[in-house]
């Protein structure tokens, strides 16, 4: 089981579950810390979804400072793993991230299966949740809400200061969300709904 075949097969199941929102936006390696880390596949709507694949050719050596710093970010998060890391990646994880496990099937076809159901992250840093926005965005949003005047010479991470200053959370995510929705070109598109890999619908990444 190779990497790309997971990251196939679980755009494909996020594509097809999403395939009647126009509102909704799916990516491939999003950063989160000013881009220093890449979180695989990013669904961004009403909320912030991450999800994290590790192939049975990965090591979970990584996955501790993942967490950390993606569960300062994503409204929910879920690890897509190979079947031989279940039981050590269970140990790693919040009671809240979400695990599916890939694995093949006779035939050769990739199986994705929900183990644990991904719930509402209780410990969001809306720091790093402003810090996803470009510098024109922080603007846009101040000026919108009222509070740019005297902040558009600012430096990027006193904007991000100023939001979270004057923004309630559910405000900010909404705000950040829509703003990484306009964007265009940042982020690399979607595979193309002709790499029909068949999976089984049982991996659920909207419970």
């Amino acid at each position: 089981m190779r990497d790309r075949d997971v990251r196939k097969a679980a755009l494909l199941w996020l594509e097809q579950a999403h395939v009647h929102e126009i509102d909704t936006l799916i990516v491939q390696e999003m950063g989160v810390w000013s881009g220093s880390v890449r979180i695989d596949i990013a669904v961004i709507n009403g909320e912030l979804q991450g999800f994290e694949l590790k192939s049975a050719r990965d090591n979970l050596d990584r996955l501790p400072t993942q967490v950390e710093i993606y569960s300062q970010v994503f409204d929910r998060i879920t690890l897509v793993v190979a079947e031989c890391h279940l039981q050590k990646a269970k140990s790693l994880l919040p009671a809240w991230w979400g695990i599916s496990v890939a694995y093949e099937k006779t035939g050769g076809d990739l199986r994705l299966k929900t183990k644990i159901i991904a719930r509402i992250n209780p410990g969001i840093a809306p720091i790093q949740l402003a810090r996803l926005l470009w510098k024109d965005e922080m603007i846009s949003i101040l000026d919108k809400h009222g509070f740019a005047r005297g902040y558009r010479s600012k430096s990027s991470e006193l904007l991000a200061e100023r939001l979270i200053s004057n923004l309630k959370l559910d405000s900010l995510r909404n705000e950040v969300c829509e703003a990484l929705k306009r964007r265009q070109g940042w982020l690399r598109n979607n595979l193309s709904r002709q790499n029909n890999m068949p999976i089984d619908a049982d991996f659920d990444p909207m419970r």
